[in-house]
């Protein structure tokens, strides 16, 4: 610990019990210690900081004024210490995540109510962007974790998968034909499609898979939500790409019919990123937590 520090603890002992003995026993040193401790720290000031009497010590007008501050900047450097303390206790903190709208609502919400309810005082803060703006945010500290769709190739990011996904196309009733047997990609890069927009790491993954196929993308219709592709689908504006874990509901009960390929889009997944240099926060490891020990069910 810094020296002079240590003088200034000594110095507001004495100055709180008024007496080299009692400060003495406070911080179990011997009093020709503390008496020495006093006199180097008055000849490094060049002041004098106790009158000695009868009945003990007194601070000057010198040493009064400077037990105001030093006596303030002790309570503070306790404070701080007692802040991160109850930071790695989890009693108070903040924790910042990204995701997107589709991954929050059909993913993440019952890990995120699970985290508030034993950690309630962990204040959440949820950053609604695309995978690619998540990783940026992870870049310069706007985040601490990114729970987005994969895949991701960045060097600088821990990946951990949790959730697999399958990329499906669904139409409504004016295409429920179509659901009877697979078609070719070709064939159905002739009707009228509908995506996400194309900054989506979704969009992108299902165009990457297609030029593969020697099929190039050319929706009609672009969308910023995983919902509106499942509405619009519905009442038989084209044929939506959508995520099929996700369509559950509409594949069951609304009217959509899924249209099959012959050539399934290989499944991916859903995890969460974050920096690999920068250690994990308490409340980030222990959301962390949550989210595996939930998904081993």
């Amino acid at each position: 610990m810094n020296t002079k520090l240590d003088y200034y603890k000594v110095f507001c002992k004495v100055a709180e019990c008024k007496s080299f003995s009692g400060a003495a026993k406070k911080l179990y040193m011997t009093q020709p210690a503390v008496s020495q401790t006093i006199m180097q720290l008055e000849k490094e000031l060049d002041i004098c900081l106790f009158r000695r009497g009868a009945r003990g010590v007194v601070l000057t007008n010198e040493g009064s004024t400077l037990y105001e501050y030093i006596h303030t900047a002790l309570n503070l450097i306790d404070v701080g210490e007692q802040k991160i303390k109850e930071s790695l206790d989890l009693v108070v903190g903040e924790l910042k995540i990204g995701v997107g709208d589709t991954i929050s609502r059909f993913f993440l919400l019952p890990y995120l109510e699970k985290f508030h309810e034993q950690y309630p005082n962990i204040k959440l803060k949820i950053i609604n962007r695309t995978t690619i703006e998540q990783c940026e945010l992870l870049k310069v500290g706007e985040i601490d974790l990114a729970v987005c769709n994969l895949p991701i190739e960045d060097t600088a990011l821990e990946v951990r998968e949790y959730f697999y996904i399958h990329d499906i196309f669904v139409g409504g009733e004016a295409y429920k034909k179509l659901s009877k047997n697979p078609i070719a990609l070709e064939e159905l890069s002739k009707l009228p499609l509908i995506f996400l927009e194309n900054k989506s790491n979704s969009r992108q993954y299902v165009e990457k898979h297609m030029e593969k196929e020697g099929v190039r993308l050319n929706p009609e219709i672009e969308l910023g939500s995983h919902d509106l592709l499942l509405e619009f689908a519905r009442i038989n504006l084209g044929i939506s790409c959508v995520i099929k874990e996700f369509s559950k509901e509409y594949l069951e009960q609304k009217g959509i019919y899924e249209i099959r390929l012959m050539n399934p889009i290989p499944r991916r997944s859903i995890g969460c990123c974050f920096l690999k240099t920068v250690p994990l926060s308490p409340a980030s490891s222990e959301f962390l937590k949550i989210l595996e020990t939930g998904l081993e069910k």
